[in-house]
């Protein structure tokens, strides 16, 4: 579904990304793994197009190169970025309805009232301003944000950071609820265990480069690997 092959990417004159190759399919988990700085948050803004990209990045056989993010999201592909981009002046409703496909219309699969069922918090919630939200609302506003135009596809940055276990314990349930309807799922996160848990299939990216494609079975068989390009 997702296919990008030899993908680099610059700010200014700096190379980050240096012949990248990844592959997601439907309803799968694929996991970027790798230490701060490599590229990974990079890969994700390529694809939206925040990052020029240069190469090839293909969904469903459309070229997304020289697309617009706006026009990257309505391919069928929904981003959680890392910061999470919730929109503090507007309240919890007002942050979901701006990921409908139009205006006043809900998504086939990720109705308001799914989302509510799914996450009461938020519907508790559902006036008031996102900014005095916690931050494992905030995590959760900004991924049924995503949802509620029913991706086909979902690039997932970071999003355990800093959560109590409780909540990095629901982000894992989502990832796996998405992964179970067919929604592609590219997540970059720093917390190995969730990670090798939850994936099919996960790469390793190191200086810009992908040095490590497997299951996580394969990876956990491969301490070099691990010691040098994901330990402390």
């Amino acid at each position: 579904m997702l296919n990008i092959k030899d993908l680099h990417a610059y700010y200014g004159k700096s190379h980050v990304l240096r012949g990248v190759n990844i592959e997601v399919r439907p309803g799968e988990i694929v996991s970027l793994l790798g230490r701060n700085g490599v590229g990974r948050s990079t890969l994700c803004k390529a694809v939206m197009g925040l990052v020029h990209p240069h190469g090839v990045v293909e969904f469903d056989g459309v070229s997304l190169v020289g697309l617009e993010p706006h026009q990257v999201a309505h391919t069928g592909i929904g981003y959680i970025p890392e910061d999470r981009a919730i929109f503090p002046g507007l309240t919890v409703l007002q942050n979901l309805e701006l990921g409908m496909k139009k205006r006043g219309q809900t998504g086939e699969q990720w109705t308001l009232d799914a989302v509510y069922n799914r996450f009461p918090r938020l519907k508790e919630r559902e006036h008031t301003s996102a900014e005095v939200l916690s931050g494992g609302e905030q995590q959760m506003l900004s991924m049924f944000r995503a949802l509620m135009g029913d991706p086909r596809c979902v690039l997932v940055d970071e999003p355990t950071e800093g959560l109590a276990p409780k909540v990095v314990a629901d982000v894992a349930s989502i990832l796996r609820e998405m992964a179970a309807e067919g929604i592609a799922v590219l997540l970059v996160e720093q917390k190995l265990s969730i990670a090798m848990d939850i994936s099919d299939r996960v790469y390793v990216m190191g200086e810009g480069e992908i040095v490590f494609d497997g299951t996580p079975d394969s990876l956990r068989e491969n301490p070099d690997v691990r010691k040098e390009w994901l330990e402390v």
